[in-house]
């Protein structure tokens, strides 16, 4: 297939968000550029000038294709690579939004989330999706150092920078030790100020192992991206002052959202 039969004249300066204009007359593309990506680079320039802020939504695609005098289908594939450039975000049913850039986020022998956002700028937010008591699996014993069949909490979390997504993670602690974790998660919406309520006033990274991989249908919805989304996945281990391990988790971030450092 063809990236697009629109052979239109696409117009050079951005549109006003909810204006409409009527289509540009006919003319020829610029040598050895396609139409699409021109519309593309030219709302990539009108975000990059502040036209179009951090979380507006753009203008519709019709009214797109009218101000640059290409059809739907040429407006939705330069939406599509503006997208995987990270600069906007599709939502269901609402349109399309400027997204943030990516967040760098630090791995290293001290990482808090709410810590990170905050330092870039944004609010942190986290909540609580699910929680249960159930008994540990092989490899959950293993990085916890329990026998297997052990009973431990198992937190399902969202976490977001400025109400947008940017992982989901499940994490395991001792339910011996931390009986109740998952009400007290629900209640203090940290995992910091979770293990303080337990009287654990601080801690480390143990061990991190990052791969990457795409995003299941859960994942997806969960996190607003498609189904064939990339995903960056950090499999921890936090362990106390003494070395004793106090939870595993299993972080899926969303790849166009975050870019992880890794700090030696």
């Amino acid at each position: 297939m063809t990236a697009t039969t629109d052979h239109r004249r696409a117009r050079t300066g951005p549109p006003a968000a909810g204006h409409r204009d009527a289509a540009a007359p006919a003319g020829a593309t610029l040598p050895g550029v396609t139409l699409w990506r021109r519309v593309a680079d030219q709302i990539a320039q009108a975000i990059a000038v502040g036209t179009y802020g951090t979380g507006t939504r753009l203008p519709a695609e019709t009214e797109l294709a009218a101000h640059y005098g290409v059809n739907r289908h040429t407006v939705r594939r330069a939406l599509a690579v503006l997208r995987e450039r990270g600069l906007v975000r599709p939502a269901r049913g609402s349109g399309t939004y400027v997204e943030a850039p990516r967040l760098a986020y630090p791995i290293g022998t001290r990482t808090r989330f709410s810590e990170i956002v905050g330092a870039s700028g944004r609010q942190a937010g986290g909540r609580l999706i699910a929680g249960a008591q159930e008994l540990a699996s092989i490899e959950v014993a293993r990085r916890l150092g329990l026998k297997p069949g052990a009973p431990v909490v198992r937190l399902e979390l969202m976490r977001e920078a400025d109400g947008v997504p940017l992982c989901v993670a499940t994490t395991f602690l001792c339910a011996t030790r931390f009986p109740g974790a998952d009400r007290v998660y629900a209640a203090r919406r940290s995992m910091t100020r979770t293990l303080a309520q337990f009287g654990i006033a601080d801690y480390r990274r143990g061990a991190t192992r990052v791969t990457a991989t795409t995003v299941d249908l859960g994942d997806a919805a969960r996190l607003d991206v498609r189904p064939d989304s990339p995903i960056l996945v950090v499999d921890s281990i936090d362990v106390d002052a003494d070395g004793r391990p106090l939870l595993t988790t299993r972080t899926r971030f969303a790849a166009e959202r975050v870019e992880l450092v890794l700090e030696s």
